[in-house]
């Protein structure tokens, strides 16, 4: 097993506190709701959203996945910071073990926010993992973070 380590960094003009509640604390609500092509559900099968609990995401008719099985590893809601794991689903490609990612929401000097994501993926036997195929992820996470961006600005009273 390997593992594949891929950082990036996103700025919003959303705070960090509000972006949070947004993407994290109230996302499985939030996401469907301003993406409804992209998911179909999201629902806890075990737990309800605090460390060790587990969610299934329900992909839309759009995608080329059906679901995933999360793993909340962590939420600290004082440093901002969400942790958690794709632990099945057809996204793991039967080529990866696991993928972790680690996200910090923190403060920048505009008053909106610095998103930073590092996600490890955890490889099945001697697969190398491809830059493209991580980025065309990383393309598609970016495309839910604007839109919930554009949705808080568009509603400056939520959250």
């Amino acid at each position: 097993m390997g593992v594949f380590t891929y950082e990036s960094q996103v700025i919003t003009a959303i705070p960090p506190a509000k972006m949070f509640k947004a993407c994290v604390l109230d996302g499985d609500n939030l996401i469907p709701k301003i993406l409804p092509q992209a998911f179909k559900s999201i629902e806890y099968i075990e737990g309800n959203g605090e460390p060790g609990g587990i969610k299934k995401v329900t992909f839309g008719e759009g995608s080329q996945f059906k679901y995933m099985k999360q793993k909340v590893e962590a939420v600290d809601r004082e440093n901002i910071v969400y942790i958690y794991s794709v632990i099945e689903g057809d996204a793991l490609m039967n080529k990866l073990e696991k993928i972790t990612y680690e996200t910090k929401l923190e403060a920048s000097p505009d008053g909106g926010s610095l998103c930073k994501t590092c996600s490890k993926y955890y490889t099945v036997g001697e697969f190398e993992l491809k830059e493209e195929g991580i980025k065309a992820g990383k393309g598609k996470s970016l495309g839910m973070f604007k839109a919930i961006e554009a949705y808080l600005l568009a509603n400056p009273d939520a959250y």
